[in-house]
């Protein structure tokens, strides 16, 4: 029997009609199942019983050894009535009870009030089923969100490290490149500075050695070029934006120099930026710095291309 054959017996209904209305209705609901048994009562009156199997465990008709006949089974231990050894078996797994005995009382169909009770019944534990369910899915609706929460929680946490860490790298990273653009122009003032001294003991007579000597040396050029025949070098200097600067250099003064005057006069912003030539493409790097236009094969005229680095 399924589960609301079983609470149909126990209310008091036979098992054909519990089964009928369960049958009529197609669904397992109590309550359905019972308001179709109470509507349909007057029907079920005149509706034969089914006969049993030779099996059935509901008692014959027949007479008891006091010649009495048997119309019912009686537990002893709570003195209910049932019909059939079904609900026998189904009041004992429920109950615990195990004393029953053979019975000529027959088993009374419910009263308007019994029917009424039972149904009342009925509709608490369903009520309570329910409640307990809702309080139930509650319960697990708020954990879901707890655990969202937790999650959302340390999601947002592992990005706030991941930000300052990456904020920090960022921050010591500006910080050594504003110290590199700082040495890379003092190293080209002060080389500037001993070149200019360098000319000027040059043309007056004074021994070289007069000239102060650069904080840091100029390293040497691996292979520099021959001298050209020219003393100045015309230099067009193409910045990002597509403007241009046009200055004169001397032969022999260090790209240092060109560098150092780009800084000083472009108006395409700010930052680290490369020197290069298009034609043959060459990107000057730090070992070119220190070496003459000259050498450097820029003359007469040339064209440098600023690039970002």
């Amino acid at each position: 029997m399924s589960g609301t054959v079983d609470t149909l017996v126990e209310m008091g209904f036979s098992k054909a009609r519990a089964e009928l209305a369960v049958s009529k209705t197609g669904t397992e609901d109590i309550q359905v199942a019972m308001d179709w048994l109470l509507s349909h009562e007057e029907e079920l009156e005149d509706m034969p019983e089914p006969p049993q199997a030779a099996d059935a465990s509901a008692p014959e008709a027949q007479p008891s050894p006091e010649g009495q006949v048997v119309r019912s089974f009686k537990c002893d231990d709570c003195g209910k009535l049932f019909k059939s050894q079904d609900e026998v078996e189904f009041h004992a797994t429920k109950s615990g009870h195990e004393h029953f005995s053979e019975s000529t009382e027959e088993k009374k169909p419910l009263t308007e009030e019994e029917k009424k009770e039972q149904l009342a019944k009925i509709e608490a534990k369903l009520k309570q089923r329910r409640m307990e369910r809702e309080a139930r899915e509650k319960q697990e609706a708020l954990e879901k969100e707890r655990s969202r929460i937790k999650s959302g929680k340390e999601l947002l946490e592992a990005k706030k490290k991941h930000d300052e860490i990456e904020m920090k790298k960022l921050v010591e990273q500006r910080k050594r490149e504003k110290e590199e653009e700082r040495l890379a122009r003092q190293r080209v003032k002060e080389q500037i500075e001993q070149d200019k001294l360098a000319r000027k003991a040059k043309f007056s007579g004074q021994p070289l050695e007069e000239a102060p000597q650069a904080a840091t040396p100029a390293p040497q050029p691996a292979a520099p070029k021959p001298a050209a025949g020219y003393s100045e070098v015309m230099l067009q200097i193409r910045l990002t934006n597509g403007s241009s600067l046009v200055q004169k250099f001397g032969a022999k003064e260090p790209l240092s120099a060109v560098r150092l005057y780009v800084e000083m006069n472009r108006k395409d912003g700010e930052g680290p930026f490369s020197l290069m030539t298009n034609y043959p493409k060459k990107v000057f790097g730090p070992e070119d710095y220190d070496v003459p236009l000259e050498s450097l094969g820029l003359g007469p005229r040339a064209t440098l291309i600023v690039s970002k680095s």
